[in-house]
This record gives structure tokens, sequence and C-alpha cells, in this order.
């Protein structure tokens, strides 16, 4: 029913990714040495009915090829958690949970809600299989480990104070932190011991190769997600490694992510709803062996059935989200939200 257009604009970086998304598409098409006018040409020529910005407004993003409205629907899509305010958009994708149909009022774009999470997961995604140790990786043998890999930028104080108070009431414990960039780690330990707590007890990971990222997930024991901006992808990656995540759901797209992805992968129990909630609920699991072995075992089970992971499950809705957007134009109405039933 569908025939399908990639319009690429970063630059081949040969990746097994860049060729499966090449292979997978009926039309792959390099724009990246066009301009914003030929590109939104080449888009109009080909007869695309809807055009799906992955980018909005984020590094690297081209939004002016939208502007002139190369496609009759044009929707905002993934890269973008929030509204792009633009009339030349006519759809945000969303789902029940991240946009409740009560946020219509603060977006220029229709919602869209998926049956599930808006969020789409490649079930193909392959753990490396290696032997991990936590010694490998820095980590104390027997100590709690706490873990966040969100990038240092969502990390406000609120929530880290809130880590260093967990730090504190479980002794032996640590937190484990991505070393996304230079200045993070230093700023982050200094915070520490204004705080009170051994800056050693700060663990950073470095960056490596997908799989490998996600096997060491397996040497953590619970993920602390973030507020306002919470995990997205990295809560995923969470999941998907059998890591049980605590989040906090928060009043915006970008802070209820992750209470989307929980209730998608059928565990509802990880979400929280206040910062209070959410250090009582990590500190409870950190001093409850049996009841957090429990939350792993259930996750695990629900991993090969949760519709969070189910791909297949996943284009079937989005399409029909699709669907639905061209058969209101070939109506002749305007855009308008709606939910596509699972």
């Amino acid at each position: 029913r569908f025939e399908t257009f990639a319009y690429a604009y970063d630059r081949d970086d040969g990746g097994d990714m860049r060729k499966r998304l090449v292979a997978s598409f009926d039309h792959f098409v390099d724009i990246t040495d066009a301009s914003h006018t030929n590109a939104a040409q080449r888009i109009f020529d080909d007869g695309v009915d809807i055009l799906v910005d992955l980018k909005g407004y984020t590094g690297g993003a081209r939004t002016e090829i939208l502007v002139s409205g190369p496609a009759p629907i044009q929707a905002n899509f993934i890269g973008y958690p929030g509204t792009m305010g633009a009339d030349f958009i006519d759809y945000v994708i969303a789902d029940p949970v991240i946009l409740p149909l009560s946020s219509q009022p603060f977006y220029v774009e229709k919602i869209v809600q998926l049956p599930h999470c808006y969020q789409p997961n490649d079930s193909q995604r392959q753990i490396a299989g290696q032997t991990q140790t936590r010694a490998l990786h820095h980590l104390p043998e027997h100590g709690f480990v706490f873990c966040c890999f969100n990038a240092p930028h969502k990390i406000v104080p609120e929530f880290f104070d809130c880590w260093m108070r967990l730090l504190a009431a479980v002794p032996g414990s640590v937190l484990w932190l991505l070393a996304k960039n230079s200045d993070a780690v230093p700023n982050l330990r200094r915070a520490a011991v204004e705080r009170g707590i051994d800056p050693e007890r700060l663990i950073f990971a470095p960056p490596i190769v997908l799989s490998e990222h996600l096997a060491r997930h397996r040497m953590a024991n619970l993920f602390l997600d973030t507020l306002p901006y919470g995990a997205h992808t990295t809560a995923s990656d969470a999941l998907w490694a059998g890591l049980p995540v605590v989040t906090c759901a928060g009043n915006t797209f970008a802070g209820r992510v992750g209470a989307s992805l929980l209730q998608a992968v059928g565990m509802p129990e990880l979400i929280t709803h206040s910062l209070a909630e959410y250090e009582a609920k990590a500190l409870m699991l950190a001093q409850n062996p049996a009841e957090l072995a429990r939350l792993k075992s259930k996750l695990s089970g629900n991993l090969p059935m949760a519709p969070l992971f189910d791909t297949t499950r996943y284009a079937r809705g989005l399409e029909n989200a699709y669907l639905r957007m061209v058969a209101l134009r070939q109506a002749g109405q305007a855009p308008q939200a709606f939910a596509v039933q699972d």
C-alpha cells in the first residue's frame, strides 16, 4: 500500500544502519548537496503524499525544505519532542501518554496518537554476547549500581541532589554515567563533593559500539531517568537489555517518554509522578533485592510480547495513521487530531 522515499542529508558514514536504511526504502535519495529549494522541488516532483520530518529543530536540521509545502501532508515525528509552531506542519505523531488530546491547545500540529508508544524500536538490535564483568567497566563487584546514560545536559540540580541522597542512603553504591563530553566529568564530580559524596562514586562510561553498550547495561541494577527532559532512546536501550527504569512523568512531551515506554513494555509500576515518589521508589528497590529481582524477571518475560518491541505491530499502527491522514485530505477535510486503534 505504500511506496517509500527517504531523503538523506547527512553524510554517508558507511555504517551497517545506513546500509539497512538504503536497502529498506523503495527510493533512497541523497540531497546532501542540494539546496533547500532544489530538495523541495525533488520531493514535489516525486509526488510524495506525506512528508515526514525526522529532525524538527535539532542539529543539522533543514526545516527550510518544508516551508514551501513540497507535500500535501507534512508531519513532525521522532526527532523533536515538541511543537514546531509552524503552520506548514500538519501533524505531530505521538501517543496517549506523551500527548493526551488535552495537550492540543499547546500544539500547532494536530496530535496523532499511535496505539501504544510513539517511539519505534528495532527488534533486530543485537546485544553483544561476550562475557561482561563489572571490573571491565570499573564498577564495584558487589555494590549497587545506579545508572543513567542520558546526555549530561539533561541532568538538572534537583535530580542530581536526589541521586546524591540515594548514594548516601545506600552504602557501597555508585552512580554510572555517560562520559559524553570532557567538561561533564569534572563538573559532576565537583558537584558530588559539594553534596558530601566521594567523587570516585561517580563512574563514567566511555562511548562504545551499540551492541557492546547494550550489553554493559546488564552490569547495572537500576536506571534512573531525568526530568524535565527524560530518557528516550536511552530508556529503550535499558529496557531492551533487561534493566528496569524508574521515571518521573513530567508535564510535557520531552518529560513523558519514559512513562510511555514503561507503559508499552508492561511496567507501569516504575512510573512515578513526583520527585519524592521517584526517590522513594529508587531507594526501596535499592534496599529490596527480592523486589528488584521480581521486576527484572517480569521485564524479561514481557520483552518478547510487549508492544514496545513488536516492530511489525508498530508498523501497522503507523500505517493506519498515514492512511487516516490521506483519507481526511481526500475527503476535503482539514487536518484533525485522532487516535489510531491497535
